[in-house]
């Protein structure tokens, strides 16, 4: 089963301060990744991560996701896949420390998007990894755009693309909370389309700066995915708990919320 495992933004940077890194955040779950590896060698997994407080507040100076044209905004465009890179960079380090066979592919460096959404980026670097059961490292980052010129694309505009062209079977966010709440703050066990609009409400936008928005966005995207592709499911589960990240990855069903179709 081949899984996409997205490290929050919020999780691995303090989005709070500009280009903070929490080293001993990504450590602790760089470990918890390669031990559930240990329990199951044949498992395939994609790593993504957020641009926290590296991307999105260089992001949300120059308005980058919304449009790219003067020469001041192409500079900004610039600076934001720099940032993203470096971030990249450090996540990357601590995987390999944790002796994970992790390859870093810049999406930037191949996709194109149309008013936001990516129509084409090249996975053969993806396919090969999965093959030679290395593990392709990801992020948000910038792209070129036929309509705004460039913009942001998220790690789940990357994931939104790449599951049209592998087969993604399971997909865990990690964030820094339990899961999704409800109005009276409990975590709500399983989300479908069927029961979407009667926690909608409670759905708030991320703390911090946050160019590609916040729970609401998130559960919708996750939803429209897992009622694409049949037999999809979706953890969103807490990064910041000791030992859950390993759980999750390890099958564990009681943790989080679990997004799936009616049916599933």
């Amino acid at each position: 089963m081949l899984t996409f495992l997205k490290l929050g933004g919020s999780l691995i940077t303090d989005k709070r301060q500009e280009s903070t890194f929490r080293p001993s955040v990504m450590n602790r779950l760089s470990t918890e990744i390669a031990s559930a590896l240990k329990e199951n060698p044949d498992f395939k997994l994609i790593i993504g991560h957020g641009s926290g407080s590296f991307g999105h507040m260089v992001a949300n100076k120059y308005n980058t996701i919304n449009g790219v044209s003067s020469s001041t905004e192409w500079r900004g465009f610039a600076k934001v896949a720099t940032i993203a890179s470096e971030l990249n960079y450090l996540v990357a380090n601590s995987l390999k420390e944790a002796d994970l066979p992790i390859w870093r592919i810049q999406p930037s460096a191949s996709a194109l998007a149309h008013d936001g959404k990516i129509i084409d980026m090249s996975i053969r670097s993806i396919e090969q990894a999965i093959i030679q059961n290395l593990i392709p490292l990801v992020y948000g980052d910038v792209s070129l755009d036929e309509v705004r010129g460039g913009t942001i694309i998220s790690t789940e505009t990357i994931l939104s693309y790449l599951i049209q062209k592998l087969p993604i079977k399971r997909i865990i966010l990690l964030g820094e909370v339990d899961g999704v709440f409800d109005q009276s703050g409990n975590v709500i066990p399983h989300i479908t389309p069927s029961n979407f609009e009667s926690y909608k409400s409670a759905l708030k936008g991320s703390d911090g700066v946050d160019v590609t928005g916040g729970m609401l966005t998130k559960v919708s995207d996750m939803l429209h995915l897992v009622k694409r592709y049949d037999g999809l499911s979706i953890v969103i589960c807490n990064g910041k708990t000791t030992g859950e990240t390993q759980q999750v990855l390890s099958g564990e069903q009681s943790i989080g919320t679990l997004i799936t179709t009616d049916n599933n």
